[in-house]
């Protein structure tokens, strides 16, 4: 079984903004999944459902960001899941520009508050996670007041575009495996920027 998760905050003042992004993608998996995400449990929204033989659950933890481990911390336990093997996150990056996407099976979560909390609760570093570029916050701006702020017109377009990659790697993931996924998208942002 893999859980996938997506983080962001709960409340329709969040919506779309550069904090929700994983909650974005998580709502176009359950479009192309055909899963609803609107079970509750384990202090979050749950969709469960199969592709490709694999049972999957789709999350988006109610916590707020800055404790989304708590609700990964019960729903891993509660389903039995390796982290390290069955476990993917999707989160905003202020460190790779807008709808630029990274993926990694683990390293350090940086400044994300909501990453610390994960690898805090759940003792480990090593899971994999899709990164979605939001952009680095204007000089003089708060880092907070950015975060749940909306995009601007170009790059709303660009980011539109990396929710939709970014879930399709994610279906990468699940039937070829993270560092297939790896090669295609951190390789192709390479080539791009080159």
């Amino acid at each position: 079984m893999y859980l996938i998760a997506g983080l962001g905050n709960p409340g329709r003042e969040y919506e779309h903004t550069r904090h929700n992004c994983g909650f974005d993608v998580i709502d176009i998996l359950s479009q192309k999944l055909m899963i609803p995400v609107s079970g509750r449990e384990h202090k979050a929204f749950v969709g469960k459902g199969y592709y490709e033989g694999n049972k999957i659950l789709l999350v988006k933890p109610l916590t707020y960001m800055n404790k989304s481990g708590e609700s990964l911390r019960e729903l891993t336990d509660y389903y039995n899941i390796d982290p390290e093997t069955e476990l993917i996150v999707l989160y905003d990056d202020i460190d790779l520009d807008p709808g630029q996407l990274r993926i990694r099976k683990s390293g350090s979560p940086g400044g994300h508050n909501g990453m610390k909390n994960i690898v805090a609760l759940l003792g480990t570093r090593d899971f994999t996670r899709v990164r979605i570029g939001v952009g680095a916050k204007p000089a003089g701006w708060d880092l907070a007041d950015y975060v749940l702020g909306h995009f601007s017109g170009q790059d709303r377009e660009a980011v539109l575009q990396a929710f939709e990659e970014a879930a399709d790697a994610v279906l990468t993931i699940l039937t070829e495996g993270a560092d297939k996924a790896m090669n295609r998208v951190n390789a192709k942002k390479k080539t791009e920027n080159a």
